[in-house]
Parts: C-alpha cells; sequence; structure tokens
C-alpha cells in the first residue's frame, strides 16, 4: 500500500494533483475496462478498495459475460480486489476533468487467494517470463504497431474514409508527415510523458496508415504495457482533433491491414546474446527459435488474430505474411531474421494483427521459441529466400478453424496457465455464434431484390 502511495506523491509534486484517476484492466480483447476515482481518493486505490467482477476479464468482444468460460454469473460472479501495478501511474495528457488533469493507473484483480487472478492476460505473458527466466534466459523485445487515420463517421455502420489528399501509396511519403504532423507530434508527445520509448514513426502504406517502432527492452512486461497504452494515446490523441484511429485487423478490403510485429532476443545471465554465434548464418538456436514458432503457428493463429475481421489479411494478396515460412531479411515471410550475428541477432515475428491482445501475443510468441528450445529436433523448412517463391501450405484464412485448432492444440494448453486455452475458446467460440450468424448489408444488396 505505501509504495503506490508514495507513488503517488511523486506523481502530484511533478505533475499536481489530478481531478480524476482512471483505474484500467486490461480484458482478454486488450480492451481496458475500469473505473474513475477522485483524484483525492489514492489511499481507497492503494488498499484495494475498488471491486469490480472477476468476469470482467473475460468477456466477448461486445462486453457480454460468455457463460461457457465457466466464470460471472453460472458461479456467482465473485468480485475481484483491483490493486495498481508499480510504476503505471502516468498523466493523460489528452485529456481533462472539469477543467482539471486526469491519471491513469494499470490495475489487476486480485481473487479470494490475495493473489492477481489466473484469467489476466498479463498473468499469462508472466507465466511465459518465469520459465525463461528459471533458465537463465531474459527475451528481449522491441514491437512494432500499425494504425489508421480516418475522418470522423457520422453513423457506427459506415465504412472509414481516409484523411483528405492521402495518397493511396503512401509509403515512406514525408508529405503525409508533413499534413498530419500535429496529430502524430501530440501522439509521440503523450507516449514520451506516459514513460515510452518510441523510436520512428513512418507513414505506411495505405491511406491515413501510419506505423510507430519502440526501442527494443529486457522488461518485456513494460513492453506489452506500452503496445497497450499506445493504442489507448492514439485514439485518444486522435479524437482530440477530431479525427478517428484505428488498430482493426483490416478496416480497407484493397489496401493493407494493420499489423503487430515482434521483435525477439535472448539475453543470457551475463547479458550475452544467445542467438549470436559470430557467423554469417542462423546459429543453432536462433535456427531451433524460429522451427518452435513455425511449428506452433497454427495452434496460436486464434492468438494472432483474434477477430472474426482479423482472418481478411490471411489471404494471397493481403499484403501481409499468410504462410509458416522464414526467411533473411525478407518481409514476405512470417518470421524474418534482420540479423543473424552480433547484439542484434534476432527474429522478427510478423503474423499478429495490430487488433490482437499485446500481452497474449508476445506470450505466444515466446512460448513459440520456448517449444523450438525444448524441441531441437524440429524440422526446419529452407528459407523462402532459396525456395524461388514457394510458400508453405498457408495458415487458414477462417475464424472458426483456427479457434477449434486452439482449442485442441496441447501447445495452447501447455503454454498458458491451467484452464486460460479452454476460456479464451469459449469467449471466441462466443463470438462466432454471434457474428457469423448477422446477414451481411452485402448479401441484402446482392440478394434480397435479385433473388
Amino acid at each position: 500500500m505505501q509504495d503506490f502511495l508514495d507513488e503517488y506523491a511523486a506523481f502530484c509534486d511533478e505533475h499536481g494533483r489530478p481531478e480524476r484517476v482512471e483505474l484500467m484492466m486490461c480484458d482478454i480483447n486488450a480492451i481496458l475496462r475500469g473505473k474513475w476515482l477522485p483524484g483525492d481518493d489514492e489511499e481507497k486505490i492503494a488498499k484495494g478498495g475498488v471491486r469490480m467482477p472477476l468476469s470482467t476479464y473475460a468477456p466477448n468482444i461486445l462486453g457480454e459475460e460468455v457463460e461457457d468460460t465457466g466464470l460471472g454469473i453460472a458461479v456467482g460472479d465473485p468480485d475481484g480486489q483491483l490493486y495498481p501495478v508499480p510504476g503505471s501511474l502516468r498523466p493523460v495528457p489528452w485529456a481533462s476533468a472539469s477543467g482539471g488533469s486526469v491519471a491513469q493507473v494499470l490495475c489487476e484483480m486480485h481473487d479470494e487467494n490475495e493473489k492477481v487472478a489466473p484469467y489476466s492476460p498479463r498473468r499469462q505473458l508472466e507465466n511465459v517470463l518465469e520459465i525463461f527466466a528459471a533458465r537463465g534466459m531474459k527475451p528481449v523485445v522491441a514491437t512494432e504497431l500499425e494504425f489508421y487515420l480516418y475522418k470522423p463517421r457520422e453513423d457506427m455502420n459506415d465504412a472509414p474514409i481516409p484523411p483528405d489528399r492521402s495518397p493511396t501509396a503512401q509509403n515512406f511519403d514525408l508529405d503525409v508527415l508533413d499534413r498530419t504532423q500535429a496529430i502524430l507530434d501530440d501522439i509521440l508527445d503523450a507516449a514520451w510523458d506516459q514513460g515510452m520509448t518510441p523510436d520512428t514513426l513512418i507513414a505506411e502504406y495505405g491511406p491515413g496508415q501510419f506505423e510507430v517502432n519502440f526501442h527494443h527492452t529486457d522488461d518485456v512486461m513494460a513492453a506489452a504495457d506500452d503496445a497497450l497504452y499506445f493504442r489507448r494515446i492514439v485514439r485518444g490523441v486522435a479524437r482530440k482533433h477530431g479525427m478517428g484511429a484505428t488498430f482493426m485487423a483490416k478496416p480497407y478490403a484493397d489496401y493493407p491491414g494493420n499489423g503487430m510485429h515482434v521483435h525477439v532476443s535472448v539475453v543470457n545471465e551475463a547479458g550475452e546474446n544467445v542467438f549470436d554465434e559470430g557467423g554469417d548464418e542462423p546459429s543453432a538456436l536462433l535456427r531451433q527459435a524460429v522451427a518452435g514458432t513455425l511449428d506452433t503457428m497454427d495452434d496460436l493463429q486464434a492468438i494472432f488474430a483474434p477477430h472474426m475481421n482479423s482472418y481478411r489479411r490471411f489471404q494471397r494478396g493481403s499484403f501481409a505474411p499468410h504462410t509458416p515460412d522464414w526467411g533473411l531479411d525478407n518481409r514476405a515471410a512470417a518470421v524474418r531474421l534482420p540479423e543473424v550475428a552480433g547484439p542484434g541477432a534476432r527474429l522478427e515475428h510478423r503474423i499478429a494483427g495490430a487488433d490482437a491482445n499485446p500481452y497474449l501475443v508476445i506470450a505466444g510468441v515466446l512460448g513459440g521459441m520456448l517449444y523450438g528450445f525444448d524441441h531441437p529436433d524440429l524440422p526446419l523448412p529452407a528459407p523462402l529466400d532459396e525456395q524461388n517463391g514457394e510458400f508453405s501450405d498457408p495458415l487458414t484464412s477462417d475464424w472458426f478453424t483456427a479457434v477449434e485448432c486452439f482449442a485442441d492444440s496441447d501447445v495452447a494448453e501447455a503454454m498458458f496457465l491451467p484452464g486460460y486455452r479452454d476460456i479464451y475458446a469459449a469467449v471466441r467460440r462466443d463470438e462466432i455464434s454471434q457474428l457469423t450468424t448477422a446477414i451481411s448489408q452485402i448479401e441484402y444488396r446482392t440478394y434480397l431484390g435479385r433473388l
């Protein structure tokens, strides 16, 4: 309790006492849920005096309770106590409350055992990191996130419209950055204000699409936290400027989708990169890591592509890797090796959409690498650079197939905490039953007056 009170006092000394504090908790879909408290209620926050149902960790994308998770009203819908995550108190520079400032703090719910509930996405990643630590290894991670800006919509059913003067192919276009400078500057300023370390920000290919890269860090949980925070920053700053922003996997049929790439190296207790053997070819351990991520890609696709719209990226011509292949500095590959020697020896996992939960994505990537370490005899196909354009069998473009593969996966069951695989599958099955049975506008337009 005292640690948070000390952190809060230091925050107030630097930023002034906020009018309100936004308590945020990450659910299974990486949607932030929580409560607002007055800025003079820090003791209540510190002692876990704020409560929410534990089932809040695992609603469907519509925010509804999913009975088949075994949570919610079926077991009395018990509460958990919200406790602040140490070091996560941040200003919210784009927001204001009655003319005053706003702060945010990331929280976790503790269950009846007075521990972080096992339904927490952060807890899934923490579990994988504990396995690495037990082996004397520490992952070093960097993420890249893509997003689109679009003009405000009058109706939530309307398709997005790119910002004025957006070229259809704006890749690395400096004029686009100049025209969007006010929004982008505010986004980067807010990121720095919240303690992040963004590296580069570029205009990506699609109209109104941008990408941010973050610096590598051995604080993997912080890297996942920052990916979560950044999505909130972009949407909040865009609204302040009268625009919309989305990390939806595929908002336009004819333009590239939004991905979340994850770069990973691993260091030992001496701080040495275990993938570096000093040669020009990938080391044996790096090859094992690649083999593990490729071999588990089908099992974990439902993590990397959680939503119905996610599967529009897994089709030919979608601008995204859609086969479990690897390559040396080859952006057509699902797993790319930008460097194979020196401190930068690493892999880049390029499958996940920007719509995915960053904690679960990073847990899945690291878990796949562990699987490769534990199965050194896994076959590794030839890199794309040597295949003359021949690709492996594609990953599925069908949401139901991916979810059922995950639900039956022994790899997924072992990778996450007990029962989490089944909770995740139950949420996705519920969404499938609701979203895929709705009759679409294109069906009405094509069939209703013709048949």
